[in-house]
């Protein structure tokens, strides 16, 4: 109640509080200090739009208030002036200027009569209620200071041997001496306005109310009319909402107003607000047990948030182990795969070891026969000796010095949709989500939140479009720019389902496009954007029309792409792609799971790969397996439509360098450009740099830049392409770091 208690401006309790007309209280002599001189003909709006304060505190000289002629308080007149005893001398009456009061609270605006702060009526009930708040607060001190210690209150800013305190600050809450409150707290700055009181000790006592209870209202003296102050309050004017007295009624402003008896309203406004306080009561009541609640709610927090904690590093832990015990059975198959490989290599060199050894003893034994001169002799074992060095020689040339196994281990691990799926771990954001939340999020379709319905059972309906499809999400996946989407009908509708239609947006939240439409229930999408997030949906229709949508599908292509080349994305994340057997022309042959090309005719033919690329740096190398020096291969890249029957970059849609075993060129659209020296061999790399955010195309033969940068100003999609004869075999080299003078 303290709160209630203390004025808005001085922050002390009340004394002498007046009721201004907005409900709200003030000091008296706070009221004087935010009054503000207005220029007469000026609103008070006006006045504090030119610069004056709310709060402007001026010099008690200038705001005097005290009329001259009576014990009232009269309006304001500025007094600037004075005579030479003295004496104060008021301006003419043109430079009369106006007062206003603006409420510190509401910040209400209101102009000052003739009768200045007069014309506002005391708060004697406020006033009273302060006094009895502060007799039970001195009462509640003084006894707990006599319970406690027979002593007098101390000073609290003593030194040694602390003295009587003398008075003490009701702000500051502290009892002072004499000596230290001249020190420590003196009349004059900012702490002039604080209020000094004597301590408990000295204060005049009274009988002690309870802790947080006043003491019972005795009786007053009945308040007087301000503007009859002689005649006692015994109406209450309803229009205007204040007491008045008879003389008010007779000859006053309140003669023709609505008037009723002050008890009759007393006792009703007191209902009123018993009333009320019985309904704010109860709205405590519900904050208290909503505090309650949330004081609860914070342990609850705490007490799941360790729950969830450590059910997330439980799970966590759970793919860790699985993914440690699926490692351990994976290396089993290599070391398996290894002591193999050992084993056949080791029995071979046995055996290689073993048969040379006999060659060589055969080889002696000859030069030896060889070096005889007996001619009989030499006849009598020489047929039987061609014969056994031909057998030994062929035995040699059937193989016996090639190895059974290679050093390469036949083994691959597809690891991408894997690390895909950990890379995008992540909550569901609901409770209700059961269908792999790891790797693809659902979302209501856009086309209404579609929801699947099934017919009640027994209920024949007619003929109707198909229902939503169900997004198999445990057969929805991205590799690289490609994403591959299956759904399937649960319901199975009246009419036949005619097709389906695939609609995907560009990567960005734009417009969807179809990008399937057919039969199938299952459509793999290439050519997409790297490092982007797709939404994905699918309708049915039939010979009734087109059913509603699925609920939208979210999928996030491969990071195969870097944004600016700097030191601080270095090694850029890479793409993995392969030969595309699909595009491909019919006389390319692709082998070792399509990374490995040759052809069947003697022309040049064209092969793509299975990436595409519109942004970002990339870079892949093409190693050379077999080459006679004759042939002219061409490596770079192309779009999807180029030529496949003949040599890369004789038309408009590819950009390559072809080479031989000494030269090579830069060909685009049929034109030979830039010949540098230096060619290929067998075991030769070529790579190919790729920037679109330079839009150039660059060269490399051995991680060694071949020429100049051969194209530049190259913007749309490109895809990797290679151009062969059957005189050239090569291997598609992917996920390779950018080479070392690349990245400068």
């Amino acid at each position: 109640m303290e709160e209630e208690l203390k004025c808005p401006v001085c922050g002390s309790l009340f004394k002498d509080p007046i009721l201004l007309p907005c409900s709200h209280n003030v000091c008296l002599a706070c009221a004087r200090n935010i009054t503000v001189q207005t220029p007469e003909g000026e609103t008070p709006l006006q006045s504090r739009a030119s610069g004056s304060s709310d709060y402007d505190y001026l010099d008690m000289d200038k705001m005097s208030l005290y009329s001259e002629t009576d014990s009232g308080y009269g309006s304001y007149t500025p007094c600037q002036l004075k005579s030479p005893n003295g004496v104060r001398v008021f301006p003419p009456a043109n430079h009369h200027r106006h007062c206003s009061l603006t409420c510190p609270l509401c910040h209400r605006s209101v102009s000052l009569d003739e009768r200045g702060l007069r014309g506002f009526p005391r708060n004697r009930l406020l006033e009273a209620i302060v006094s009895r708040y502060q007799q039970n607060r001195r009462s509640s001190a003084s006894s707990s200071s006599s319970s406690s210690s027979s002593t007098a209150v101390k000073c609290q800013l003593c030194d040694r041997n602390p003295v009587d305190a003398t008075v003490m600050c009701e702000q500051c809450d502290v009892y002072y001496c004499n000596a230290c409150q001249q020190r420590c707290h003196p009349s004059r700055g900012p702490l002039a306005k604080h209020r000094l009181v004597p301590p408990p000790n000295r204060a005049a006592g009274g009988g002690a109310a309870g802790v947080g209870q006043l003491p019972p209202a005795t009786a007053r003296k009945p308040a007087t009319c301000v503007d009859h102050e002689v005649e006692n309050f015994n109406m209450y004017c309803y229009s205007c909402k204040t007491p008045v007295c008879m003389k008010c009624l007779e000859e006053g402003k309140h003669a023709k107003h609505d008037v009723k008896p002050l008890a009759v309203m007393w006792k009703q406004h007191k209902c009123q607000i018993s009333q009320a306080l019985n309904g704010v009561s109860d709205k405590a009541k519900d904050a208290k047990e909503f505090l309650v609640q949330l004081r609860n709610m914070l342990q609850q927090i705490q007490e799941n948030g360790v729950e969830f904690e450590a059910c997330l590093v439980a799970q966590c832990d759970s793919l860790i182990e699985a993914l440690t015990r699926q490692k351990a059975k994976l290396l089993t198959k290599v070391t398996k795969e290894k002591d193999y490989k050992l084993k056949v290599v080791r029995d071979q060199i046995t055996h290689c070891t073993m048969k040379l050894r006999q060659t060589t003893g055969m080889m002696e034994f000859c030069l030896e026969v060889l070096k005889e001169n007996d001619p009989s002799g030499f006849l009598q074992i020489s047929d039987a000796l061609i014969k056994r060095v031909t057998s030994s020689q062929d035995q040699w040339v059937k193989g016996a010095l090639e190895p059974k196994v290679g050093p390469e281990f036949d083994l691959t691990l597809s690891s991408d949709s894997l690390l895909q799926t950990i890379l995008q771990l992540d909550f569901c954001q609901g409770k209700d989500v059961q269908e792999n939340p790891l790797f693809i999020q659902m979302q209501a379709a856009d086309s209404g939140e579609a929801e699947m319905e099934t017919e009640s059972p027994g209920v024949e309906s007619g003929p109707s479009v198909p229902v939503a499809p169900l997004l198999q999400l445990e057969k929805c996946c991205t590799r690289n720019n490609s994403a591959t989407l299956a759904w399937r009908v649960t319901a199975p509708p009246v009419s036949p389902i005619e097709g389906y239609i695939l609609e995907l947006d560009d990567g960005n939240g734009g417009q969807y496009r179809e990008v399937y439409v057919g039969k199938e229930t299952v459509c793999t999408v290439d050519g997409l954007h790297f490092n982007s997030s797709y939404n994905a949906r699918v309708k049915a229709y039939n010979v009734i029309g087109v059913g509603p949508y699925s609920k939208t599908v979210v999928l996030k292509t491969s990071d195969g792409e870097c944004g600016v080349l700097t030191d601080c994305c270095f090694p850029p994340t890479v793409a993995w792609f392969t030969f595309d057997p699909s595009t491909a022309h019919r006389d390319i042959v692709l082998t070792n799971e399509n990374l490995t090309v040759s052809c069947s005719s003697y022309d040049d033919r064209v092969v793509l790969g299975t990436a595409a690329f519109s942004k970002g740096i990339h870079y892949w190398e093409v190693r050379i397996d077999r080459y006679d020096n004759h042939p002219d291969p061409a490596f770079g890249v192309a779009r999807i439509n180029t030529m496949k029957d003949m040599m890369l970059g004789k038309d408009d849609k590819a950009w390559a360098m072809y080479v031989d075993n000494n030269r090579s060129w830069f060909m685009h659209n049929n034109s030979h450009t830039n010949r540098a020296e230096g060619g290929i061999t067998k075991g030769s790399t070529v790579g190919v740099l790729l920037d679109l955010n330079k839009h150039t195309l660059t060269f490399y033969i051995n991680k060694v830049q071949h020429g100049p940068t051969a194209f530049e100003n190259l913007e749309g999609v490109f895809v990797p392409a290679v151009s062969l004869n059957r005189n050239v075999q090569a291997t598609l080299l992917t996920g390779l770091d950018l080479p070392k003078n690349a990245k400068q």
